[in-house]
Protein backbone atom coordinates (compact mmCIF):
# COMPACT_ATOMS: atom_id res chain seq x y z
CA UNK A 1 0.00 0.00 0.00
CA UNK A 2 1.26 3.50 -0.84
CA UNK A 3 0.66 6.82 0.90
CA UNK A 4 0.51 10.11 -1.01
CA UNK A 5 1.73 13.41 0.39
CA UNK A 6 -0.21 16.45 -0.86
CA UNK A 7 0.33 20.16 -0.76
CA UNK A 8 -2.83 22.24 -0.58
CA UNK A 9 -4.26 22.92 -4.03
CA UNK A 10 -1.74 20.74 -5.81
CA UNK A 11 -1.24 17.21 -7.02
CA UNK A 12 0.66 14.52 -5.07
CA UNK A 13 4.36 15.34 -4.79
CA UNK A 14 5.70 12.23 -3.17
CA UNK A 15 4.76 8.65 -2.41
CA UNK A 16 5.68 7.05 0.91
CA UNK A 17 5.37 3.28 1.10
CA UNK A 18 4.86 1.21 4.18
CA UNK A 19 8.25 -0.33 3.48
CA UNK A 20 9.84 3.14 3.62
CA UNK A 21 8.12 3.96 6.90
CA UNK A 22 9.30 0.64 8.37
CA UNK A 23 12.87 1.36 7.23
CA UNK A 24 12.76 4.79 8.89
CA UNK A 25 11.53 3.30 12.17
CA UNK A 26 14.28 0.69 12.09
CA UNK A 27 16.94 3.36 11.55
CA UNK A 28 15.58 5.42 14.43
CA UNK A 29 15.63 2.34 16.66
CA UNK A 30 19.25 1.63 15.72
CA UNK A 31 20.21 5.24 16.55
CA UNK A 32 18.44 5.03 19.91
CA UNK A 33 20.18 1.75 20.76
CA UNK A 34 23.55 3.21 19.76
CA UNK A 35 23.01 6.33 21.89
CA UNK A 36 21.90 4.24 24.88
CA UNK A 37 24.91 1.93 24.52
CA UNK A 38 27.29 4.88 24.24
CA UNK A 39 25.72 6.40 27.35
CA UNK A 40 26.12 3.21 29.34
CA UNK A 41 29.71 2.85 28.17
CA UNK A 42 30.52 6.41 29.26
CA UNK A 43 28.90 5.81 32.66
CA UNK A 44 31.13 2.75 33.08
CA UNK A 45 34.22 4.77 32.14
CA UNK A 46 33.28 7.62 34.48
CA UNK A 47 32.53 5.22 37.35
CA UNK A 48 35.88 3.51 36.88
CA UNK A 49 37.72 6.84 36.99
CA UNK A 50 35.79 7.98 40.06
CA UNK A 51 36.31 4.66 41.82
CA UNK A 52 40.04 4.42 41.14
CA UNK A 53 41.29 7.73 42.47
CA UNK A 54 43.33 7.59 45.66
CA UNK A 55 45.21 9.77 48.11
CA UNK A 56 48.57 10.91 46.78
CA UNK A 57 51.27 8.57 48.05
CA UNK A 58 53.80 9.36 49.20
CA UNK A 59 52.40 12.75 50.14
CA UNK A 60 54.92 15.57 50.47
CA UNK A 61 54.66 18.67 52.62
CA UNK A 62 52.75 21.52 51.00
CA UNK A 63 52.14 25.19 51.66
CA UNK A 64 48.41 24.69 52.22
CA UNK A 65 45.59 22.22 52.46
CA UNK A 66 42.33 23.16 50.73
CA UNK A 67 39.28 21.56 52.33
CA UNK A 68 36.46 21.57 49.79
CA UNK A 69 33.09 22.59 51.12
CA UNK A 70 29.96 20.53 51.50
CA UNK A 71 26.51 21.14 52.95
CA UNK A 72 25.98 22.87 56.26
CA UNK A 73 23.23 21.63 58.54
CA UNK A 74 22.09 24.90 60.01
CA UNK A 75 25.00 26.37 61.99
CA UNK A 76 26.97 23.12 61.98
CA UNK A 77 28.87 21.26 59.24
CA UNK A 78 26.97 18.24 57.97
CA UNK A 79 28.33 14.80 58.94
CA UNK A 80 29.92 14.48 55.50
CA UNK A 81 31.61 17.86 55.78
CA UNK A 82 32.88 16.96 59.25
CA UNK A 83 34.58 13.93 57.71
CA UNK A 84 36.50 16.19 55.33
CA UNK A 85 37.36 18.57 58.15
CA UNK A 86 38.54 15.80 60.45
CA UNK A 87 40.75 14.35 57.74
CA UNK A 88 42.16 17.79 56.93
CA UNK A 89 42.80 18.32 60.64
CA UNK A 90 44.63 14.99 60.80
CA UNK A 91 46.94 15.99 57.94
CA UNK A 92 47.48 19.42 59.51
CA UNK A 93 48.45 17.87 62.85
CA UNK A 94 50.84 15.53 61.02
CA UNK A 95 52.60 18.60 59.63
CA UNK A 96 51.65 18.09 55.97
CA UNK A 97 50.83 21.82 55.67
CA UNK A 98 50.85 24.84 57.96
CA UNK A 99 47.89 26.73 56.48
CA UNK A 100 44.35 25.57 55.79
CA UNK A 101 42.03 27.09 53.20
CA UNK A 102 38.36 26.38 53.86
CA UNK A 103 36.18 26.87 50.81
CA UNK A 104 32.42 27.12 50.36
CA UNK A 105 29.63 29.67 50.01
CA UNK A 106 26.18 30.09 51.52
CA UNK A 107 23.91 27.05 51.23
CA UNK A 108 20.62 28.76 52.09
CA UNK A 109 19.67 32.41 52.47
CA UNK A 110 18.48 31.94 56.07
CA UNK A 111 21.68 30.21 57.24
CA UNK A 112 23.86 32.17 59.64
CA UNK A 113 27.15 30.89 58.23
CA UNK A 114 28.59 30.08 54.84
CA UNK A 115 30.27 26.71 54.44
CA UNK A 116 33.63 28.45 54.77
CA UNK A 117 32.63 30.17 58.01
CA UNK A 118 31.16 26.99 59.46
CA UNK A 119 34.31 25.08 58.56
CA UNK A 120 36.55 27.72 60.13
CA UNK A 121 34.46 27.69 63.33
CA UNK A 122 34.72 23.90 63.51
CA UNK A 123 38.51 23.89 63.08
CA UNK A 124 39.02 26.66 65.62
CA UNK A 125 36.94 24.65 68.11
CA UNK A 126 39.31 21.73 67.44
CA UNK A 127 42.32 23.84 68.38
CA UNK A 128 43.54 25.20 65.04
CA UNK A 129 44.80 28.80 65.44
CA UNK A 130 42.66 31.32 63.61
CA UNK A 131 45.67 32.78 61.81
CA UNK A 132 46.38 29.36 60.29
CA UNK A 133 43.00 29.35 58.53
CA UNK A 134 42.24 31.23 55.32
CA UNK A 135 38.61 31.43 54.28
CA UNK A 136 36.92 31.45 50.89
CA UNK A 137 33.18 31.83 51.26
CA UNK A 138 31.78 32.79 47.85
CA UNK A 139 32.00 29.57 45.82
CA UNK A 140 29.00 27.51 44.76
CA UNK A 141 30.73 24.64 42.90
CA UNK A 142 33.89 22.55 42.96
CA UNK A 143 35.28 24.61 40.08
CA UNK A 144 34.73 27.83 42.05
CA UNK A 145 36.09 26.22 45.24
CA UNK A 146 39.38 25.65 43.50
CA UNK A 147 39.44 28.80 41.38
CA UNK A 148 38.76 31.15 44.28
CA UNK A 149 41.11 29.26 46.60
CA UNK A 150 43.81 29.55 43.95
CA UNK A 151 43.51 33.35 44.15
CA UNK A 152 44.04 33.18 47.92
CA UNK A 153 47.13 31.03 47.40
CA UNK A 154 48.54 33.51 44.90
CA UNK A 155 47.91 36.42 47.26
CA UNK A 156 49.70 34.57 50.06
CA UNK A 157 52.61 33.45 47.88
CA UNK A 158 51.74 29.76 48.23
CA UNK A 159 52.47 27.34 45.39
CA UNK A 160 51.93 23.78 46.67
CA UNK A 161 48.71 22.28 47.93
CA UNK A 162 46.88 19.20 49.16
CA UNK A 163 43.24 19.12 48.06
CA UNK A 164 41.07 17.47 50.72
CA UNK A 165 37.74 15.87 49.90
CA UNK A 166 36.00 12.49 49.75
CA UNK A 167 37.35 9.67 47.59
CA UNK A 168 34.37 9.68 45.21
CA UNK A 169 34.95 13.42 44.56
CA UNK A 170 38.71 13.28 44.12
CA UNK A 171 38.98 12.61 40.37
CA UNK A 172 36.93 15.64 39.37
CA UNK A 173 38.67 17.89 41.89
CA UNK A 174 42.09 16.81 40.63
CA UNK A 175 41.20 17.32 36.97
CA UNK A 176 39.79 20.79 37.66
CA UNK A 177 42.87 21.79 39.66
CA UNK A 178 45.17 20.71 36.85
CA UNK A 179 43.03 22.41 34.21
CA UNK A 180 43.11 25.81 35.93
CA UNK A 181 46.83 25.74 36.58
CA UNK A 182 47.61 24.26 39.98
CA UNK A 183 51.21 23.07 40.09
CA UNK A 184 51.36 19.33 40.91
CA UNK A 185 48.29 19.28 43.19
CA UNK A 186 48.14 16.43 45.69
CA UNK A 187 45.01 14.69 46.92
CA UNK A 188 44.05 13.89 50.49
CA UNK A 189 40.97 11.67 50.25
CA UNK A 190 38.78 10.21 52.95
CA UNK A 191 36.11 7.52 52.72
CA UNK A 192 32.67 8.33 54.07
CA UNK A 193 31.07 6.41 56.89
CA UNK A 194 27.97 8.62 56.96
CA UNK A 195 26.80 8.99 53.34
CA UNK A 196 25.17 6.59 50.88
CA UNK A 197 27.77 5.89 48.20
CA UNK A 198 25.07 4.63 45.82
CA UNK A 199 23.52 8.08 45.92
CA UNK A 200 26.69 10.14 45.89
CA UNK A 201 28.60 8.13 43.30
CA UNK A 202 25.57 8.23 41.00
CA UNK A 203 25.40 11.99 41.40
CA UNK A 204 29.14 12.24 40.86
CA UNK A 205 28.89 10.45 37.51
CA UNK A 206 26.50 13.19 36.38
CA UNK A 207 28.71 15.92 37.85
CA UNK A 208 31.81 14.44 36.24
CA UNK A 209 30.03 14.26 32.88
CA UNK A 210 29.04 17.92 33.20
CA UNK A 211 32.65 18.81 34.03
CA UNK A 212 33.99 16.98 30.96
CA UNK A 213 31.54 18.90 28.77
CA UNK A 214 32.59 22.15 30.42
CA UNK A 215 36.23 21.24 29.88
CA UNK A 216 35.66 20.89 26.12
CA UNK A 217 34.58 24.53 25.93
CA UNK A 218 37.53 25.90 27.92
Amino acid sequence: MEWYVYQKGSSPIRKVSRRGRSHLKRNLLIVCIFVAAAGLLWCAVAFNRINNTATTAPMTKADAGIILGMAMWGDEPSPGLKERLDYGLKLYNEGMFSRIIVSGGLDKADYQYTEGQGMRNYLVAQGVPEDAILMENESTSTYENLKFSQKIMQQEGMTSVVIITHTYHGRRALEIAREIGYASPQLGLTESQTMSMLKYKTREILAYTKWKMQQLSM
